[in-house]
């Protein structure tokens, strides 16, 4: 038994944007079915900034925190970056291992083209510091230092968003976009943005990662 599997420890999830702590149900079925201890965490991703998101989230976990715990993570989406901008302003102490799926670690050219319009800024200002632009908010986040894998998706459900795109993408985010330096471990799967929580290829792959530090195969 390794060392991480003595320690003891909790899972946080955080969703993306415009969805809830319902989207990510799935894995925190699987991960509890796992003997994983869960905590998935709900915020309100269209009314705050990530500025903001991210003092919330940071205040949700404190108020949630157990002394001598560790705490993995898996994110979706957006719910990647806010953890990012949370460890650069005001990092977690105990953070242990974490798993982001499809995270615009790059921004992605979706933001970049349609954030103009007046129904795209529905989705509230978090989504405004989606963009691509190279002194835009998540390009000036820098580099992670903490022990991460990241799984991108090479799917996609809506033609239209994905001409938007430059190469491969999940819908919503390039695979190439969803990669930050630093990052411990990487795989591609042939899944779209919205589903990554309820494919079974990706919910073992994260089960893999938290135990273990690495994915098992590389691209599904």
């Amino acid at each position: 038994m390794s060392s991480h599997d003595c320690e003891k420890r909790k899972v946080v999830l955080l969703h993306g944007l415009a969805r809830t702590s319902r989207s990510m149900r799935p894995i925190d079925k699987f991960l509890k079915r796992e003997g994983f201890s869960v905590f998935n965490l709900n915020y309100p991703s269209r009314k705050k900034s990530i500025e903001e998101l991210g003092k919330f989230v940071r205040e949700q976990i404190q108020s949630n925190e157990e002394k001598g715990i560790k705490l993995d993570f898996v994110t979706h989406s957006m719910g990647g970056i806010i953890l990012r901008y949370i460890m650069k302003v005001d990092p977690l102490p105990n953070l242990g291992r974490v798993v982001m799926l499809g995270p615009p670690n790059q921004g992605s050219e979706v933001v970049d083209r349609l954030s103009k319009l007046k129904i795209f800024k529905l989705m509230g200002p978090a989504s405004l510091q989606l963009g691509t632009s190279s002194d835009g908010f998540v390009n000036t986040l820098g580099k992670v230092d903490f022990d991460l894998g990241i799984i991108a998706g090479n799917r996609s459900i809506n033609p239209f968003l994905s001409f938007l795109i430059s190469g491969p993408d999940d819908g919503k985010v390039s695979v190439e976009r969803t990669k930050v330096i630093g990052m411990n471990d990487f795989m591609i799967v042939h899944c779209s943005h919205s589903f990554y929580m309820s494919n079974l290829n990706v919910k073992e792959e994260v089960r893999s990662y938290l135990k273990n530090g690495y994915f098992v195969k590389k691209c599904r």
